[in-house]
């Protein structure tokens, strides 16, 4: 009998009926829990990023493509940041490597499989390992930077040289930038009245798409290159984080390969981006950018005025030479005045003692000739010294006009460098707080991530259970055979003649053993 049931038994399991596709999910899921009850960390590259706006959450499909050079994915999957996590993770990721999460990073994060019914196999990110993306975007980095070199366009900008007062600018810039916005209204407004030419050429200065945008409008530029003094690159307005564009190689290619000086103002605080290792002068603000310029015509104008002041002096020095030279000059006529009139007087007085019978008018008319000589030249030595005199004064008010507007730029100058202290003042509480609220935010992370796990393994622990519970497997199909109440698990527990329990789902069945067989026979 006990053969018989057996061989019913078998029969019966080959006749199961088939399972329906949630009950082989079902199933798999179940076994992924036991499978993989713990969390595990994975190196995957991000495919695309899918962040949830109303809810919150962040999908991301990643792929794997291992060693090989063309790219061929060799694995893919779905995976999940829950909103309360990602709000966290996603500040905590831009704050460490300076970027969002986006298409095209590596990146090495602790997950936990999941598998659904519906929507199939997926990860659930709980954490991530900023340092090592950081890493991963340093090797890039350098290999741009070899390849830069290599090709001779890591110094090529560096080498044009800047005009003195580089007033006709081409822009690389976007149009709605507040970046942009500001460093016109710099320009514009700048308090020596200088004047600039400028022209924007439009371009995407962050994101995916900024690279070949930024390529396209310096490609333009280089036609018109003749028209433009240097080429100015910058940004602002927008994230402070998204700047990676300005580490891909078209840019700085572009920009090494540019016939005019470039300038750059990109916001970039964390450090230098390869295009402002590549460029001509990089400068960390538009502002910046624009006080760059402003500054080298001020140094030109400031040179110029030195050599006005320098003309300034010789001719006072001059002058001075020229007062006293004429000063000895009017003495030294004065006293050949002085000595030619005496001498024409005692000459007169001969004359008219020798010549008594010459007429009276004559030699009336020859004293009054005398003394108009006499008074023409007294009254030109008086115009010029009067001339002389008006040109020191107005030399003096010069130079006086010059001290004023010296001692208002070094006031100016003094209010920037209390501006600047102010500001540096606030940046570093800032930074403070910031850290203060990361240690926090960590904290309040760890006690949950500890609560979490714990409870998971509790739910693993329990599924167990209940996966071996006796019952359950009479309702999958399978039996359970006994002897005076004992579980038969060796043949050696019964002989001939004995009678067993055999239980299922819905009874009880005795039976009498009527032969033993063993494996062996």
């Amino acid at each position: 009998m006990a053969q018989l049931y057996f061989r019913q038994t078998t029969v019966q399991q080959e006749f199961q009926a088939p399972l329906s596709l949630f009950e082989l999910h079902q199933q798999i899921r179940e076994e992924l829990e036991v499978a993989f009850p713990e969390s595990y960390w994975v190196v995957a590259e991000i495919s695309q990023v899918s962040p949830d706006k109303r809810k919150g959450h962040c999908y991301l499909n990643l792929v794997d493509k291992g060693d090989d050079p063309r790219g061929a994915l060799q694995a893919q999957a779905r995976a999940t940041i829950w909103s309360t996590r990602y709000q966290m993770l996603g500040r905590y990721f831009e704050e460490k490597t300076g970027q969002p999460l986006k298409a095209g990073l590596k990146i090495l994060f602790q997950a936990n499989v999941r598998f659904h019914e519906l929507y199939g196999l997926s990860l659930d990110i709980v954490n991530i390992d900023a340092n090592y993306t950081i890493g991963d975007l340093a090797r890039q980095r350098q290999e741009t930077l070899k390849r830069l070199e290599a090709e001779g366009l890591l110094t090529a900008n560096k080498e044009l040289e800047l005009p003195l007062a580089p007033q006709r600018l081409a822009i690389v810039s976007s149009s709605t930038a507040a970046g942009y916005q500001d460093f016109i209204h710099q320009l514009e407004n700048n308090a020596y009245g200088y004047t600039f030419s400028t022209r924007l050429f439009p371009a995407i200065v962050q994101g995916n798409e900024a690279p070949a945008s930024i390529t396209k409008a310096m490609a333009l530029i280089a036609r018109y290159s003749h028209l433009f003094d240097a080429i100015v690159v910058i940004r602002g307005g927008g994230s402070q984080s998204d700047l990676s564009c300005f580490d891909d190689y078209r840019v700085a290619a572009a920009i090494g390969h540019s016939l005019l000086p470039v300038l750059t103002g990109i916001g970039h605080e964390r450090d230098e981006s390869i295009a402002d290792l590549v460029a001509h002068t990089r400068q960390k603000t538009p502002t910046a950018v624009a006080n760059f310029l402003i500054d080298k015509c001020r140094e030109v104008e400031e040179h110029v005025e030195g050599l006005f002041d320098s003309i300034y002096m010789f001719s006072a020095q001059l002058l001075r030479l020229s007062t006293d030279k004429l000063e000895r000059q009017s003495l030294k006529i004065s006293n050949l005045t002085n000595t030619y009139l005496q001498e024409g007087r005692e000459m007169l007085e001969q004359f008219s003692r020798s010549l008594l019978l010459k007429p009276k008018n004559f030699l009336d008319n020859q004293k009054h000739q005398v003394r108009d000589k006499e008074q023409s030249i007294r009254g030109y030595t008086k115009d010029l010294l009067h001339l002389r005199s008006k040109q020191l004064s107005e030399l003096s008010v010069c130079v006086e006009g010059i001290g004023q507007r010296w001692l208002h730029f070094k006031e100016q100058d003094l209010s920037k460098l209390v501006h600047c202290v102010e500001t540096e003042a606030k940046d570093k509480l800032k930074r403070s707080q910031l850290a203060f609220v990361k240690c926090s935010d960590k904290i309040h992370y760890c006690a949950e991530k500890k609560v979490s796990t714990a409870a998971h393994q509790v739910d693993l622990l329990e599924t167990r259970i209940q996966a071996n519970d006796p019952e359950k497997l009479l309702l999958r199909g399978y039996t359970l055979t006994l002897i005076n109440g004992r579980i038969i698990k060796s043949m050696g527990l019964i002989k001939e003649g004995d009678v067993i329990e055999t239980r299922l789902q819905d009874g009880r069945v005795h039976s009498l053993v009527v032969n033993l067989d063993t494996n062996d026979e």
